[in-house]
C-alpha cells in the first residue's frame, strides 16, 4: 500500500537577508518556485559580467534549487520523471525578487501579475536589469504569463492564486498556494501604509487560517534602533503623506530650482507626483519610455546631451535640458546625473532613489557631491515594507498555523500567537502533516 503524498516546503534562500527569498512548494509530482531574485550585496562590488552561476551560488546570492534552472546554465538536466508539472512565480519587480528569472528553464512557465509582466521586459530593454539568459541576446527577457488576478492557476495537483497586494513596486502581488491537503500563503513584500491597504486586508481575509504563512519581515531587522531612528521607517509614514509633502515643497519654493529622483519600479509614486504637482513634472527620457511602453502613458521628458533619441516618445513633449537647468519656477524634474550642473541654492528630493541608503558604498559620496554644490537635499522616503506593528496586524489577519519569517535579518523576532513559528535554514525541507 502506497502512502498518500504530503505537501513539502523547501526554503532555498533569502532567509536571514533582506531580499532574495526562493521557496518551493511540492506535492507528489507537482512543484512551484517563488521568487527568482538575487540578494542585494553591493559591498561585493560585483558587476553584471561577474555574476556567473557559480559566483551567484558561492556568495548565496541565489538558491541552489534543483530542477528549475536552465540546464545550459547549471550543466545538470532537470528530472522530468520526478516532476510532471512545474511552474514559477514572481511577486513583484524588484531585483531581489526578479533578477534571476532568465535562469529559469525555458520550458517551465513563469507567472506574475499583469503589471509586473508588462514592466519587466521594458526595464530590461537594455539588458541592464536582469541576469542574461543562456544563448540569448543580452536584452532578452524570458516569457512571462500575465496572470489574471484572483483566478486559479493549475499546476498538476497544486493551485496558485495571485492576489493584489501593496508594496513600493508597482503591481506587487501575493500568492495563495493550495495543494490537496494544505494552504500556503506567500506575502511577497507587503505593507499597510501604501496606496492600497484595502487590497492587503482582502488578501489577509482570503488566506485566513492558512497552514503556513511565509511572510517578509524586513520591519524587525533592526531591533537595536527605534523606528524613529531607523533609516527604513524614519520620516514619512505613508505614501499619501509623501505626495502631499512633495506638493508642499513646490508651493513653499515658488522661485527655486526643484529636482527629484525616485526608484524606477516605484511607478505609482511617480504617477501620483505627476497628477498632484503644481509644477510641470518632467522625467528623464528613459523613465518616460518605461511609462510609454509598459503603460501607454505619455509624459513630458528630457534628454541629457549624451542620450540617444527614443523613437517611442512623442517629440512634442520634449523639454530642453538647458531650459531645465535655467528654470526656477516652472518645472519639477527628475535628475539622474550631472549634479554639478544644477543651480546652487536649489532643492533636490531623494525619494527612495539609488543609491538606496547608508549600506551602499556609493551613498555617502553621492550625498557629499550634492551638498558641495550648496543644494539643499531632502531625503523623503516611505518604506515599501510593513513596520513592526503592521507585521503583527498582518499575521493576526492571516492567523497561520505555522509562521515562516523570511526576508529579514532577525526572523527570530517574529512571533505567531496562533500556532507554531519556524526558522528555516537554507535547503531545509518542511513536510506539512
Amino acid at each position: 500500500m502506497t502512502s498518500k503524498p504530503k505537501t513539502k516546503v523547501t526554503f532555498y534562500n533569502g532567509l536571514t537577508t533582506i531580499g532574495g527569498p526562493m521557496i518551493e512548494v511540492a506535492y507528489d509530482k507537482s512543484h512551484v518556485l517563488f521568487d527568482l531574485g538575487e540578494v542585494y550585496r553591493p559591498e561585493l562590488g560585483l558587476k553584471m559580467k561577474d555574476e556567473d552561476f557559480a559566483t551567484l551560488l558561492k556568495y548565496q546570492l541565489i538558491g541552489d534549487v534543483p530542477d528549475f534552472y536552465d540546464p545550459k546554465v547549471t550543466g545538470k538536466e532537470i528530472d522530468h520523471e520526478r516532476w510532471e508539472h512545474s511552474a514559477a512565480y514572481i511577486s513583484h519587480l524588484h531585483l531581489d525578487h526578479s533578477k534571476a528569472m532568465n535562469l529559469l528553464a525555458p520550458e517551465i512557465p513563469l507567472y506574475a501579475g499583469p503589471l509586473t509582466a508588462a514592466l519587466l521586459p521594458v526595464l530590461n530593454r537594455d539588458g541592464e536589469f536582469l541576469l542574461p539568459a543562456a544563448d540569448k541576446p543580452k536584452n532578452y527577457t524570458r516569457p512571462i504569463i500575465a496572470d489574471k488576478l484572483n483566478e486559479p492557476i493549475h499546476v498538476g495537483d497544486i493551485t496558485l492564486t495571485v492576489v493584489p497586494s501593496d508594496h513600493d513596486a508597482y503591481g506587487a502581488t501575493g500568492l495563495i498556494v493550495k495543494t490537496p491537503d494544505k494552504t500556503i500563503v506567500h506575502t511577497g513584500d507587503i505593507r499597510l501604509h501604501g496606496y492600497h491597504p484595502d487590497w492587503v486586508r482582502k488578501f489577509m481575509a482570503a488566506g485566513k487560517g492558512c497552514d503556513m504563512l511565509i511572510i517578509e519581515g524586513t520591519g524587525v531587522s533592526w531591533p537595536e534602533r527605534s523606528e524613529d531612528d531607523s533609516e527604513e521607517f524614519k520620516g514619512v509614514k505613508n505614501e499619501i503623506e509623501l505626495t502631499k509633502r512633495i506638493v508642499q515643497y513646490q508651493k513653499d519654493n515658488p522661485k527655486r530650482q526643484l529636482t527629484f529622483n525616485t526608484y524606477p519600479t516605484n511607478v505609482e509614486r511617480i504617477l501620483r507626483i505627476i497628477s498632484d504637482s503644481p509644477r510641470k513634472v518632467v522625467l528623464h527620457a528613459k523613465r518616460a519610455e518605461l511609462l510609454k511602453l509598459a503603460l501607454k502613458q505619455d509624459v513630458p521628458y528630457y534628454y541629457l546631451p549624451e542620450d540617444k533619441k527614443i523613437d517611442a516618445l512623442d517629440p512634442d513633449l520634449e523639454i530642453s535640458y538647458q531650459d531645465l537647468l535655467k528654470d526656477d519656477h516652472q518645472y519639477f524634474w527628475q535628475v539622474v546625473g550631472h549634479y554639478d550642473q544644477l543651480q546652487q541654492g536649489g532643492l533636490y528630493i531623494h525619494s527612495n532613489a539609488e543609491p538606496l541608503g547608508d549600506f551602499d558604498p556609493a551613498y555617502a559620496p553621492f550625498i557629499e557631491n550634492i551638498e558641495k554644490r550648496g543644494i539643499e537635499l531632502i531625503t523623503l522616503r516611505c518604506s515599501g515594507h510593513a513596520d513592526v506593528a503592521e507585521l503583527k496586524e498582518i499575521i493576526a489577519g492571516f492567523e497561520p498555523k505555522i509562521l515562516a519569517p523570511v526576508h529579514t535579518l532577525h526572523p527570530e523576532l517574529e512571533e505567531n500567537p496562533f500556532g507554531e513559528r519556524i526558522l528555516p535554514k537554507r535547503r531545509e525541507v518542511f513536510t506539512l502533516s
